[in-house]
C-alpha cells in the first residue's frame, strides 16, 4: 500500500513504525519515506493492484521501517501485497516521487502523509501471485498504456516517469 497508511480497517499496518508514530501525533501530516515497485512481465505489462480500502488501482508500495532502507521496503511490500518475491539486485531505481501536490495523501480515517517514494522496476521475481487480502482486492498485469481504472494519481505520475526513464535513460525526480 502506498506509504503504509493508517486505515481504520485492521491491516498489516498495526504494529508498524507508522502505526507507532500515529499513536503519538494522531492524523497530523507525517513525512514518510517509502518505495514503489513496477513489476513488468515478459509481455511488457505492469502489475497493478486494487486497494481494499478505496478501490483505486496502484503499484505495490509501502513505507520504510526502522532499520531498513528503500530496497528493503520494496522487497517487503511486494511480498506482503502480492505474494511475489524479488531479489534486491533485481530492483532498478528509476525515479523518486515526492511532489507534495501529487504525493500528499489523506486516508479514509483522516490520516495525512507526504510520501517520499523511491520508484523501482523489476523484471524478475519468484512465487505465485496471491494478493494480500487485508490490503489488496485483486492484482493483475495490464499494458502500461492501458492501466486499470480508477488509477491512483501518484501511480499515473510514476508510470509517466518510468516512460521518460525508458526513453531518456535518465533517473527521474518529481
Amino acid at each position: 500500500m502506498d506509504c503504509d497508511e493508517g486505515d481504520t480497517h485492521t491491516m498489516s499496518y498495526t504494529g508498524s513504525y507508522i502505526w507507532s508514530l500515529r499513536r503519538q501525533v494522531g492524523s497530523r501530516t507525517l513525512l514518510v519515506p517509502g518505495a514503489q515497485v513496477l513489476l513488468i512481465d515478459a509481455e511488457g505489462r505492469g502489475l497493478f493492484q486494487q486497494r481494499a480500502d478505496t478501490g483505486v488501482w496502484e503499484l505495490p508500495a509501502g513505507s520504510c521501517e526502522e532499520g531498513g532502507d528503500f530496497t528493503d521496503a520494496a522487497v517487503r511490500e511486494l511480498a506482503e501485497e502480492t505474494g511475489l518475491r524479488v531479489e534486491r539486485e533485481d530492483l532498478t531505481a528509476f525515479g523518486t516521487l515526492s511532489d507534495p501536490q501529487v504525493h500528499t495523501l489523506t486516508y479514509p480515517n483522516g490520516d495525512v502523509t507526504h510520501c517520499f517514494a523511491l520508484c523501482f522496476v523489476a523484471r524478475r521475481w519468484a512465487g505465485e501471485l496471491s494478493p494480500g487480502a487485508d490490503e489488496v482486492r485483486q492484482a493483475l498485469f495490464r499494458p502500461l498504456d492501458a492501466p486499470p481504472r480508477p488509477l491512483h494519481p501518484p501511480t499515473e505520475v510514476v508510470l509517466s516517469m518510468y516512460e521518460r526513464f525508458r526513453v531518456e535513460g535518465r533517473f527521474q525526480a518529481r
